[in-house]
């Protein structure tokens, strides 16, 4: 069984692709290259800022082969480090995939570009179900790309019984072998479906009740972490753990001892969108990339790939194994998370006392 964690396990750095970019610049500039080689590439520029492991390998090269355009891609791996990035006032991206649940507040502060009717020839590839409020409550401003749930990833050769609850982050047997993400809305979502309640509650009593069972599933840790948590999953360290399906997806391809599931008390399901900064520098280009991202070849190929449900129809029809649209039993016990607004801070003072212990 391995050791319960350390506190100051629960609190992991994650890491980025942004240190491989950073440490690569560094060598070239120390042998005098960079400066020469950007100094003669006039080329067209896109700045994007996504979640990592959240495109085809093939899809940057490919539109930069076709349209002339220098792409780079910046990467961040949980919506509060996207928002601290924005709301501090960052500059140069033209592309960001903020999950749909934040748009109301970024379109409030002034932060996304109003996307100009007709200017996406393929917006028409959009699943109805994620044209409507609950899944992009500002069509206006974001365009769909991938949808997921949030659920459990188990490895069968660690876990007798198949875990069907989230109650299993209570489960003192598995101390130390189980990480839950670094994410308020997940981590405190999960605990108000354990107890029957909305994701989106802002009910007193049941947001104290969420971090008294977040706090005792704590104990059992070994970190709070998404994405990364893959590799520790494949490699037998993380025996339980809260992820998101495309994640667990990509995990189980690499380790045929990893399944998912949605538990039973159900939980959320999500869309991250592609949107435009107030600020972008390259607008036209932005605009250009989101079309081309549109296409449904394009869809399928990274859909493929991210192991993530895609909300283009015409591009699920390309695929060979789809992840499908949620039924309607399914969507009963699925949410949209929504802007909670002045009540969100609630989420994040609780997430805080919640990490501190």
């Amino acid at each position: 069984m391995p050791p319960a964690p350390s506190d100051s396990a629960l609190s992991p750095a994650a890491p980025s692709r942004r240190d491989f970019v950073r440490a690569t610049a560094a060598a070239g500039a120390a042998v005098g290259l960079l400066p020469w080689m950007a100094a003669c590439d006039r080329r067209p520029r896109l700045n994007v800022y996504m979640w990592s492991d959240y495109m085809a390998p093939e899809t940057v090269p490919d539109f930069e082969r076709e349209t002339g355009i220098r792409v780079t891609v910046d990467t961040y791996e949980s919506n509060a480090e996207m928002l601290a990035r924005l709301f501090a006032g960052a500059q140069g991206y033209d592309i960001i995939l903020p999950t749909s649940y934040l748009l109301p507040s970024l379109v409030e502060a002034g932060l996304l570009l109003q996307i100009p009717d007709g200017a996406l020839a393929n917006l028409g590839n959009i699943a109805p179900m994620f044209q409507v409020p609950s899944a992009n409550p500002h069509p206006d401003f974001a365009v769909p790309y991938e949808w997921g749930t949030s659920g459990i990833a188990w490895r069968r050769d660690k876990v007798a019984i198949p875990p069907d609850s989230w109650g299993v982050f209570f489960d003192t047997a598995y101390a130390g072998s189980m990480t839950m993400m670094d994410d308020a809305r997940e981590v405190l979502g999960a605990m108000l479906r354990y107890r029957g309640h909305s994701v989106n509650s802002t009910d007193p009593a049941e947001l104290g009740q969420a971090k008294a069972d977040a706090l005792a599933a704590r104990a059992n840790l070994l970190a709070y972490i998404s994405a990364p948590v893959r590799g520790q999953i494949v490699a037998g360290d993380v025996w339980v753990a809260q992820m998101w399906n495309g994640d667990a997806a990509q995990a189980a391809a690499e380790s045929p001892e990893i399944a998912y599931t949605v538990p039973r008390e159900g939980s959320s399901i999500w869309m991250d969108t592609m949107a435009i900064p107030s600020n972008a520098p390259n607008v036209v280009e932005a605009l250009r990339f989101l079309d081309y991202m549109l296409r449904p070849e394009v869809a399928a190929r990274n859909a493929a790939v991210t192991g993530y449900g895609t909300a283009n129809a015409p591009g699920t029809l390309l695929l060979s194994d789809p992840v499908p649209y949620p039924s309607a039993e399914e969507l009963t016990r699925l949410e949209f998370y929504r802007d909670l607004g002045e009540e969100t801070q609630r989420y994040y003072q609780i997430w805080t006392e919640v990490k501190a212990g």
